[in-house]
């Protein structure tokens, strides 16, 4: 059904109301899921006339977009889209830190450690020596990633498991905010066999200190750049600072959408919100960004690759892993952040004129505002 953003309105602030875990039944459940649509679709509208202003875009096997030098284009988001994933390396449950962003916001001082010289791969422990086990066991990915927090805090734990991985001809990239990189901890982790640096130039405002790190860190490390959540004070930051980040010399750029959970959503509550494919939720202004960073970069020639790592990015992510894994047909680890949908986040999009449907048309009877549903 194609509901009006009248009676979307309506019905939103009705369930909004309602408490947290009492279940909608089959007719409200139908009007819940015609409201996401219809404010996907209208969104989806949205960016699809913005990647048409994009001159120079390329398509990464149909499952994401970019633009600028192939050459440049992040090799770990090649394995996660066209190999086998994105297999996740798990140690470091601090951060020094706390960006509103941040899927653990709230919760840094409370998060479980991985155990003392262990790492968390696959979802089962590991000692560093156990990784020549593990790959004779295993067919080897095609590239891993460190990730859960920042790894920078206990830097040189990472450099023996990296020297492991290294060779075994594994690619390996790594996550910072990169406010507590050296020229000594950068150099360590070139020489340990580190093949491609993040950084997250959002958690630090683009701090000057943080890009003359990602200049220090193209002299060691084969491949670097930036992978940050898009929102407008990094659009504004990375503005100030342009010329200054595209001259280290840096690779890539990864425009993530944000999208949100429960514990970072309320730093982001009267946003206008969408729900992709029932979902990741996400503020529309992000992938808005990503799109218009991509415009200015082919516009201007930048000499990097410039990346839509987008909801739908995400998404194409977890079925080429579920389909590398053998999964079903359709099979997907993809899925909303959320027990139940966030009805209040939706009232602001619904409340905002300047946000139309792209088609409406009045509800049948049993669905309209003050009838008997069941």
């Amino acid at each position: 059904m194609k509901i009006s953003k009248r009676d979307a309105l309506t019905w939103f602030e009705f369930f909004a109301q309602m408490d947290e875990y009492e279940a909608l039944n089959p007719r409200q459940q139908e009007i819940a899921f015609a409201v996401l649509s219809q404010i996907e679709a209208a969104a989806d509208a949205r960016f699809a006339a913005l990647v048409k202003e994009i001159p120079g875009l390329k398509s990464l096997g149909g499952r994401s977009l970019y633009v600028g030098d192939d050459a440049r284009f992040p090799s770990g988001c090649r394995s996660c889209l066209l190999g086998t994933g994105l297999s996740a390396v798990r140690r470091t449950n601090r951060c020094n830190v706390a960006c509103p962003f941040c899927y653990n916001f709230g919760e840094l001082d409370q998060i479980e450690p991985i155990g003392e010289d262990l790492w968390e791969i696959g979802g089962t422990k590991f000692r560093e020596e156990d990784v020549e086990l593990l790959l004779n066991v295993y067919p080897a990915p095609t590239g891993i990633a460190y990730v859960y927090l920042e790894p920078f805090m206990e830097i040189e734990r990472y450099y023996g498991i990296i020297r492991r991985f290294h060779a075994a001809g594994v690619h390996q990239h790594l996550y910072t905010n990169g406010t507590l990189c050296t020229p000594e901890n950068l150099r360590a982790l070139g020489e340990a066999g580190l093949d491609e640096l993040r950084f997250n130039l959002g958690a630090s405002n683009c701090a000057d200190r943080v890009i003359e790190s990602i200049d220090i860190a193209k002299e060691h490390i084969p491949q670097v750049g930036i992978e940050t959540p898009m929102t407008p004070e990094f659009y504004d930051s990375f503005q100030r600072k342009r010329a200054a980040i595209l001259a280290t010399g840096l690779d890539f750029i990864n425009c993530a959408e944000l999208h949100l959970n429960p514990n970072n959503l309320g730093n982001y509550l009267g946003e206008d919100m969408y729900m992709y494919r029932q979902g990741y939720l996400s503020p529309i202004w992000s992938r808005e960004i990503s799109l218009k960073l991509m415009r200015q970069a082919a516009e201007e020639r930048w000499p990097i690759a410039v990346h839509d790592c987008s909801n739908r990015t995400k998404f194409a992510r977890d079925l080429n892993l579920r389909a590398k894994e053998g999964g079903w047909f359709g099979a997907s680890s993809y899925g909303s952040e959320f027990e139940t949908i966030p009805y209040s986040a939706f009232l602001p999009i619904l409340r905002d004129e300047t946000f139309p449907f792209l088609q409406e048309e009045p509800l049948p009877a049993g669905y309209r505002p003050g009838d008997l549903t069941f």
